[in-house]
């Protein structure tokens, strides 16, 4: 079982690291939009495979490969947080809070969406 989690959670991190540096190179800005993209599209895709874990959908191999490896590794909060701090020690504390609470709104709005489909 470990191994599904370390596996899912290798292809996880590849995938942000590559959907992050390919967002940032094609809108780069102040706003750290590929970390935010990612928690987005890893909450929605986090409340799916949930759904179709406690529905008996899937089965566990896949809850522990995709939700707990993949979805684990690609979302990033440790990221989030470096980077909130970032925009407020560069004074721009309003697009830091935006940030802040853009994440968590719509990360638990799609997550509540995954888990609706």
């Amino acid at each position: 079982m470990i191994w599904l989690i370390g596996i899912g959670g290798s292809i996880g991190a590849a995938c942000r690291y590559l959907l992050g540096d390919f967002i940032k190179k094609k809108k780069p800005g102040h706003f750290p939009l590929g970390t935010w993209v990612i928690n987005i599209t890893g909450s929605l895709l986090l409340g799916i495979l949930y759904k179709l874990h406690i529905t008996n959908e899937i089965s566990d191999w896949v809850w522990l490969f995709g939700g707990i490896g993949f979805c684990g590794a690609y979302t990033t909060f440790s990221t989030f947080g470096y980077e909130t701090i970032t925009l407020m020690q560069s004074n721009k504390k309003i697009l830091a809070g935006l940030y802040v609470l853009t994440s968590l709104i719509v990360s638990i709005i799609t997550a509540a969406i995954g888990f609706t489909i």
